[in-house]
């Protein structure tokens, strides 16, 4: 039977989507026969957490369904088996890079790979706590549907379960790797407030994030696409399409993975930074691999945290990390589109050797594009004044510190690439058992912790 793992990293309270996620994943069941893990790693404190685990414990156990909830501790347990079995150097800075003390959005998903390797998962499907599905005649409007139909499958046979094909034949043995749909709603970075405060402003800012080597009438096209998701309404009828996808159609907290992509390639695990999740889309679309681009597209919102005092500040500065880590993955994209096809072996699988080259050559690139995108900054909140002019003065207290940082994690990101597979291969033979403190698995219960497991039956 297919075992699938269906991701949801959180670090705040969700029961909701908790809820939401076990109804998709029964739904993956009845529709496709699979076997589903339901893997919700969760960094929350100890008043968060135990919400969560209420929400675990009240599903009602589902055959074919399994639900995993792991704290911290839980995870930092089985990544020190797993960073030490893996035979590194240096173990403890791996566990660093994969469960850091910081917010790292790259990091908590690259722990949902290896959680989905030691699970026996052929596929991923990824999922995010701050978005809702869509709901058409009194039903929700699954992802799962599309990317179970699709993912793993050679792309000459996935044809059959699209409603359009550009599938170039020479690539019908390739498998797909990557099924995707997008979001409607808001923002999915949250600076819509800039763009009604000023929109001059806002598109000064937004073009901090384009390829500066690109023509000026390009970066402007970027600008007006960018972090809108998709253009295509409220879902009314299935359409999905299959060929080489845009990267603007690809959404990660939308999508499903194959096991042979993301065990190849990590996520950057820079800390503080938004964004820094989606190297591994770039290396998928850029090699040419056949996808599925669909439009069951989540409803994105955002966090009540995310608006005032401290959690402005720090959500604010994720994005200013998130512009400066520009600097580093740009050359790496742009290589990745120059060797294209030849990013991939003779098995049609992702060649890690030359995206380590490309990414360990960006390190040391000049840091004066990161200096004039400080200042851009620095004007643009102080003409927006307001809480904006507090943040111009936090990120210029911080300005040393940022640059350095952005410059340190594109170097970990090539350290935490090169042991990838080993971690990979480790995480796979250690598995991922239930905590015997979690008591019997029929009564859902929650250890202290973090382990909470309820099986098919």
């Amino acid at each position: 039977m297919q075992r699938v793992c269906l991701a949801l990293p959180t670090m705040r309270p969700c029961p909701e989507t908790i809820a939401e996620l076990a109804e998709e994943a029964a739904y993956a069941v009845a529709t496709f026969g699979v076997e589903v893990h339901l893997l919700i790693l969760d960094t929350t404190g100890a008043a968060a957490f135990a919400q969560n685990a209420a929400a675990v414990a009240a599903l009602t156990p589902t055959p074919g369904v399994v639900v995993h909830h792991l704290g911290e501790a839980r995870q930092r347990e089985f990544l020190r088996r797993v960073t030490e079995r893996s035979g590194a150097a240096d173990p403890a800075l791996l566990l660093d890079l994969m469960l850091p003390e910081a917010v790292a959005y790259g990091s908590c998903v690259n722990r949902l790979f290896l959680g989905a390797a030691a699970l026996g998962c052929s596929s991923t499907h990824l999922r995010n706590d701050d978005a809702d599905f869509q709901v058409v005649d009194g039903r929700k409007v699954f992802p799962i549907h599309h990317e179970l139909l699709s993912i793993g499958r050679p792309a000459g046979e996935a044809v059959a379960g699209v409603s359009r094909s550009r599938l170039d034949p020479a690539d019908a043995d390739k498998p797909v790797m990557l099924v995707s749909g997008s979001f409607i709603g808001e923002l999915n970075v949250d600076i819509s407030e800039i763009h009604e405060l000023d929109p001059a402003v806002y598109r000064d800012i937004v073009r901090l994030w384009t390829p500066p080597v690109w023509p000026e009438e390009d970066r402007d096209a970027m600008v007006d696409v960018s972090f809108k998701g998709s253009d295509s309404g409220p879902f009314s009828t299935d359409d999905s399409v299959l060929g080489v996808p845009d990267i603007w159609d690809v959404y990660m907290c939308n999508i499903a993975l194959d096991q042979r992509s993301y065990e190849a390639l990590p996520l950057p695990p820079a800390t503080e930074t938004i964004g820094s999740d989606y190297a591994l889309l770039h290396a998928l679309v850029h090699s040419r691999l056949p996808g599925v681009v669909h439009n069951r597209h989540i409803v994105n919102y955002y966090t009540p945290e995310r608006r005032t005092g401290t959690g402005f500040i720090a959500y604010q500065l994720r994005f200013v990390k998130f512009l400066l880590s520009m600097l580093y993955l740009y050359p790496v994209y742009g290589g990745m589109i120059d060797i294209g096809r030849e990013l991939l072996d003779e098995r049609h699988e992702l060649r890690v050797e030359p995206i380590i080259g490309l990414a360990r050559g960006a390190v040391d690139w000049d840091r004066a594009g990161n200096e004039h995108c400080l200042d851009v900054l620095d004007r643009s909140y102080r003409k927006l004044g307001g809480k904006y002019t507090e943040l111009a003065d936090v990120v210029a207290g911080q300005r040393r510190r940022l640059l350095d940082e952005a410059q340190r994690d594109a170097g970990l990101w090539v350290v935490l690439t090169e042991a990838w597979a080993a971690l990979v291969a480790a995480a796979r033979a250690e598995g991922l058992h239930a905590d015997p403190a979690a008591g019997t698995a029929a009564a859902g219960s929650a250890a202290a912790d973090g382990t909470t497991e309820v099986p098919s039956r």
